[in-house]
């Protein structure tokens, strides 16, 4: 894409040559906001008289168009209303007015952010990802959706590539200014990497895709990589995740990646664990048919995870120490599936009854889990599409969110709230766990089917005890169904707030109490972690 920033007042606003002039205005504004934006401005009056005209009341996301602008040298100028001027509403405006102008042939577009917007960096931010968002062009196994030569998709739609946008502001050379354009930028080529790969079907979307993707991201002087393969989990004592992977001819990876800035030499850090089930058939405990092709999204977690590595190296803070771990396999119902009654030994040592084998998400996150703990940590956030429970309980709005820390959960829900990504904190009772107990291993992969999103963050819980660690259920958040199926690229927005708000920030220890380890725990937890970007060979069958 094609982005540039600009300081522009409402003077010099009228010599401003563009093809479409997008002025963001609010429906009504203050006498305080009036007099900054400059009332008596040429453009200021002309706005006024047009929108007393066309009765435009500028309620968020409604549009007035006018061709020959009199008093501007843009070819188009387009009043875009965006309420009050509150973030949301500017984000959603912004959002959909883009998808819009993306069929109209405009190659050259200035978003205008005058005076009487406030919190002008917020703006500026949530702007260029909502242009992102409304760019973004799912393309790779879909080839009526590409582009031509003059650089248009048979929709009419216009290649990003194509576009050129300016992002106006009256104090666009102050420092903050700048680095919210920077920022976003970077967040909007994350997040993009995380929607891409969540919307890529499975059979282009395999463990192995996931891994290389990781490597490429190696190949950045700040990112280590490191991919694993069966063998090499088998020797970690991960038969957990080796249990779900199983089934299936793809091979499972197991990706590490670490971010150290400049200045994070001997920083902790925080460590982001993503679920990558790149196809959930349910297993043995098969899902129903209709919506299974949704199942695709079930690798989010994976995909989030992959965005934000992919932020930080566009970015580069100097003071951040990040590790993203990434458990991805198939969950297929073959011969060699594991069935409901099994039980496995996890890389803690704890033995797990497998009552059903679509709850197979927490399964390959304990021993990522567990393996999370040789970095002594600061914090560990894990993300994942875990549970249908969570979408009743939350829809599609917020991420649940779960912690057994206070100060971690309260940083996660303000990066949240900043950042439009919002999360709501959900409750992790000890009485939750009674209903994992299980006569036959230390504890069962599932419940009943009340409070089911608590009872899965309880399960996980059980191997986090050593150190701050947070749960993001985005099952309803990660992507969208319907006629606008696709991947959300959420939480991407949410971590990197956090991850740029808390890096000097060291959550206090929970004590808690250890877990017993199953006599015959298989697990080797004192290996240090690998380091330099490598491919593994693997068999297609794993157990």
């Amino acid at each position: 894409m094609n982005f540039d920033l600009k300081t522009l007042s409402h003077p010099t606003s009228l010599s401003h040559k563009t093809d479409l002039m997008v002025v963001l205005q609010k429906s009504v504004a203050s006498k305080e906001s009036s007099q900054k934006s400059g009332s008596t401005s040429v453009l200021s009056q002309y706005l006024s008289t047009i929108q007393k005209e066309e009765e435009f009341d500028a309620k968020p996301g409604k549009t007035l168009l006018v061709l020959k602008p009199e008093p501007l040298q843009a070819k188009r100028l387009l009043v875009l209303g965006v309420g009050d001027g509150r973030p949301s509403e500017i984000r959603k405006s912004v959002l959909s007015a883009f998808k819009t102008i993306k069929t109209l042939g405009y190659k050259d577009i200035t978003l205008f952010l005058d005076e009487s917007i406030p919190t002008p960096d917020q703006a500026l931010k949530l702007s260029i990802l909502a242009v992102c968002d409304a760019l973004y062009l799912y393309t790779k196994t879909k080839p009526s959706a590409k582009v031509d030569k003059d650089g248009k998709s048979k929709s009419g739609a216009l290649a990003s590539s194509e576009l050129y946008v300016t992002f106006a502001l009256p104090e666009a050379k102050s420092a903050s200014v700048k680095q919210a354009f920077s920022q976003a930028l970077a967040l909007g080529e994350g997040i993009e990497l995380a929607k891409e790969w969540g919307n890529r079907p499975a059979n282009h979307a395999t463990p192995t895709h996931l891994g290389n993707v990781a490597i490429n991201l190696g190949k950045h002087p700040d990112i280590k990589v490191n991919v694993l393969g069966p063998k090499e989990v088998e020797k970690l004592g991960m038969g957990s995740f080796l249990s779900v992977a199983q089934g299936s001819a793809e091979p499972l990876r197991f990706i590490t990646m670490e971010y150290k800035g400049a200045k994070a030499k001997s920083s902790a850090p925080v460590v982001l664990v993503g679920k990558g089930i790149t196809f959930d058939t349910g297993g043995i405990s098969l899902k129903p048919g209709a919506g299974m092709d949704e199942m695709k999204f079930d690798m989010c977690g994976a995909a989030s995870v992959l965005g934000v590595f992919k932020t930080l190296s566009v970015l580069r803070p100097s003071e951040l120490h990040v590790v993203g771990l990434i458990p991805t396999c198939e969950n297929m119902p073959d011969g060699l599936a594991i069935k409901p009654g099994d039980v496995v030994t996890s890389m803690s040592g704890q033995t797990i009854e497998i009552l059903n084998t679509d709850a197979e998400g927490r399964l390959i996150l304990c021993d990522a889990l567990t393996y999370a703990k040789r970095y002594k940590p600061k914090a560990v956030i894990d993300i994942a599409t875990l549970t249908g429970a969570c979408v009743i309980a939350l829809g599609h709005l917020r991420s649940g969110l779960f912690s057994n820390n206070d100060e971690l959960a309260h940083a996660l829900e303000k990066a949240g709230d900043a950042s439009l990504d919002l999360c709501w904190r959900m409750p992790l009772d000890d009485a939750y766990a009674e209903g994992l107990k299980s006569n036959f291993a230390d504890v069962a992969n599932v419940g009943d089917r009340s409070a089911g999103s608590v009872t899965a963050a309880k399960f996980l819980q059980r191997f986090a005890n050593e150190f701050a660690w947070a749960h993001l259920d985005i099952a309803g958040t990660a992507w969208n169904s319907g006629a606008s199926k696709g991947s959300t690229g959420r939480p991407v927005a949410l971590l990197m707030e956090y991850l740029l708000n808390h890096s000097q920030v060291t959550p206090k220890a929970v004590k808690t109490t250890k877990p017993q380890k199953s006599s015959s725990a298989a697990a080797k937890t004192n290996a240090s972690p690998s380091r330099g970007a490598k491919t593994v060979k693997a068999s297609r069958r794993t157990g």
